[in-house]
This record gives structure tokens, C-alpha cells and sequence, in this order.
């Protein structure tokens, strides 16, 4: 159902994606395809939808346009129908349930246009005990097993922002399906319901690490194994000004390069020993703490020891690599990152900044050829 004119280049330039707005993994899914070309329309709710930050400042929101639709009332939902029918893909991040009794459930949609791929963001899934709960990030990963292999044994498990389960479990996974049903739908006519449940998809994640637990290379707790920081040679260290460095020399190569620049390589223990890494990671910790993290990233500058320093948010956009690929870049005067993945003859672009609530409903109205939105959407 690729329309022409439709704003956007990449590879999903032309094609068309509603957005039933909610908040966290379901709008960072919609910004991934919009990024890559697609025609991505929010419908806002009148009185938002609760993220505490000014619209202007959301960047999930970027290369989007919005029109503000009520959906508790009947011609609330005729008018996403109007959409629906001349859509590709529709994203929805309700509870089970919630969508059809708004009148804009999967059949609903799909007795309007066979051919859509309606896309379920949630926790804990479509089915299953726990899916009319409430929930968030921490929550799934947790049930998961995700959340304990992170951190300090001695320690409340670490909590990787909402990184792991909303975005890599939850919007990624999203995005995958999308993509595969609307690849189906086009060979075939027929479109599907795809159930993203972040639990699921962080528990996919995790598939390698189940396959060395069952053959016994992974201990099934923290700081216990060689990607957990139980290695001595794969974790971070304290630096004299209090920052840190990562260390990742996991080869032997790497490791033989890695101990030569620390200055240890002459007298630090066999690290095939395991009854000896705790020997190892002091030896490595008291070298980091005697020089400061610029002075210990010179050192590793153009090395193969797998070493970097650890950066915050807003120094990362100025490292020279990240800077050199335009990993970052600037957009209506916010540092934002750029649209990931590359691509060699359909390159994405941050075209528009955040949608403002509302703000495209003239031109979606016209566009999409849907004039109801001028009378209902304000």
C-alpha cells in the first residue's frame, strides 16, 4: 500500500504507519520506522498521554506527524478506521482487550483493510495469567531472569535503565515482526496481528546464555562468569579522578596487548586460572587507579586491547569515532542519536523534530485524504 508523496526517504519511504500514542517501547518502535522513510502518524490523545517532559523535548516522537483524535467516542474511532483503511501498519501499547472495546481492535481494523499488520506492544503479551496486569520495564526483566545475571553479587541486582526490556525486548522484537508481516502481507494480501511481548522478546535475548548454561559454561548467578563481570578482564575500573574504563580482552591476543599497555604483562597470573582471577582483577584495579581516565585512554589510543574509556551521556556525542560517523547529530537544537542502521541507496534522516500534539492534522487530513480528521481532530 505504498503511496507516493508520502514524507520520507529510506527504505520504508512510502509507507504508512498509525500510531495509537502511548508512552515508552511502542512510540521508540513508531520513531524507528519513521526514521527509516515511513509516513508515521501519531493520534494523540486530547489530554496527552502522561510523559512528564514538553512535547518539544520528546524524541521518540521525531520524523512523525500528529493529529489528536478522541477515542472514547464513536466518531473517534470511525475516524482511525479512515486511517486504517489507507495504512500499512498500526502500533497500539493498551492492555489486552482495551483496543476492542475502543472499537479499534484487529478485527475491527482488518474487516476495513485485510491487508494491515496490526502491531501489539506489551509487557506481559496478549494471553497468559499475568496479561491484564500492570507493569514496567524492571518488572519484566525481572521475571525473565534478564535483571538477576546484572551486577554486584553482594547487591540488589543493577538496573540497566529501561534499556533492556522496553527498547531491545520490547520495540526491537516489535519492529522485527512489523516488518516481516508487512513483507508477508505484500506477497500475500493478508495481513496479521503481531504480539510483541516484552517479556518474550527479552527472554530471547538471552538465548545464548541458556545454551551455555545447559552445557555448564555459565554459572547461574552474578559476577560468576566471563560476560558478567566475573572475568577480570572483562568489566570496568575506577581510574585516580574517580571515572572509569571498560575492558573487554577476551582473546588471548587481546589480552597478551591488554596487560603489555597496563603495564602488568610481566607479572600478572595465568588467566586461564580461575582460582586465580581474584589475584588478577587487583593487580588490574590498582594499575587504573594510578592514572586518570584521559591519561589511561592515550595509552590504549589505537590499540587492539579492547579497551575504552566509559563515557556519559553527554560526552559521548563528542568522541572523535562517534563524532567522525555522525553517530550523534543535532537537530532543532537537541543532541539527539542519529537513525541506525545505515543503509548505501536509501539513507535515513532526522527530517522533523518532535510532532507537536495535533500539529499535522491539516496535512494528514489532505494527504491521506481523510477530511473527517479537520472536523473531529482539531
Amino acid at each position: 500500500m505504498a503511496v507516493a508523496g508520502t514524507p520520507g526517504h529510506g527504505p520504508l519511504a512510502g509507507v504508512r504507519v498509525v500510531e495509537l500514542a502511548g508512552i515508552g517501547p511502542g512510540p521508540f518502535a513508531a520513531m524507528l520506522l519513521a526514521d527509516l522513510g515511513a509516513d508515521v502518524v501519531r493520534v494523540d490523545r486530547p489530554n496527552g498521554t502522561g510523559l512528564a517532559i514538553d512535547p518539544a523535548y520528546d524524541v521518540t516522537n521525531r520524523n512523525k506527524r500528529s493529529v489528536i483524535v478522541d477515542l472514547k467516542t464513536a466518531d473517534g474511532a470511525a475516524t482511525v478506521l479512515e486511517l486504517v483503511e489507507r495504512a500499512d501498519i498500526l502500533i497500539e501499547g493498551y492492555r489486552p482487550g482495551v483496543a476492542e472495546r475502543l472499537g479499534v481492535g484487529p478485527g475491527t481494523c482488518h474487516a476495513r483493510n485485510p491487508r494491515l499488520v496490526y502491531g501489539r506492544m506489551t509487557g506481559w503479551g496478549q494471553d497468559g495469567p499475568l496479561a491484564p496486569r500492570a507493569g514496567h520495564d524492571i518488572a519484566y526483566i525481572a521475571l525473565t531472569g534478564t535483571l538477576g545475571m546484572i551486577g554486584d553479587p553482594d547487591a540488589p541486582p543493577a538496573v540497566p535503565a529501561n534499556l533492556v526490556g522496553d527498547y531491545a525486548g520490547g520495540s526491537l522484537y516489535l519492529v522485527v515482526g512489523l516488518l516481516a508481516a508487512l513483507h508477508h502481507a505484500r506477497a500475500t494480501g493478508t495481513g496479521q496481528v503481531v504480539d510483541a511481548a516484552i517479556v518474550d522478546g527479552t527472554a530471547h535475548l538471552s538465548s545464548m546464555i541458556h545454551g551455555m548454561l545447559a552445557a555448564g559454561g555459565w554459572q547461574d548467578r552474578r559476577r560468576a562468569n566471563l560476560l558478567d563481570g566475573g572475568c577480570p578482564f572483562y568489566g570496568t575500573y575506577e581510574t585516580a579522578d574517580g571515572q572509569y574504563m571498560a575492558v573487554g580482552a577476551l582473546e588471548q591476543q587481546f589480552y597478551e596487548e591488554f596487560v603489555a599497555l597496563l603495564g602488568i604483562g610481566d607479572r600478572a597470573p595465568d588467566r586461564k586460572d580461575v582460582t586465580r582471577w581474584d589475584e588478577l582483577r587487583e593487580q588490574v584495579a590498582a594499575r587504573f587507579k594510578t592514572r586518570t581516565r584521559d591519561e589511561w585512554t592515550a595509552v590504549f589510543e589505537g590499540s587492539d586491547a579492547c579497551v575504552a574509556p566509559v563515557l556519559s551521556l553527554r560526552e559521548a556525542p563528542g568522541h572523535p569515532h562517534l563524532a567522525a560517523r555522525g553517530t550523534f547529530t543535532d537537530h532543532g537544537g537537541i543532541t539527539q542519536p542519529a537513525p541506525a542502521p545505515r543503509f548505501s541507496a536509501t539513507p535515513a534522516s532526522v527530517r522533523s523534530g518532535p510532532a507537536r500534539p495535533g500539529a499535522g492534522t491539516a496535512d494528514v487530513a489532505r494527504e491521506w485524504d481523510v477530511p473527517r480528521l479537520l472536523r473531529d481532530g482539531g
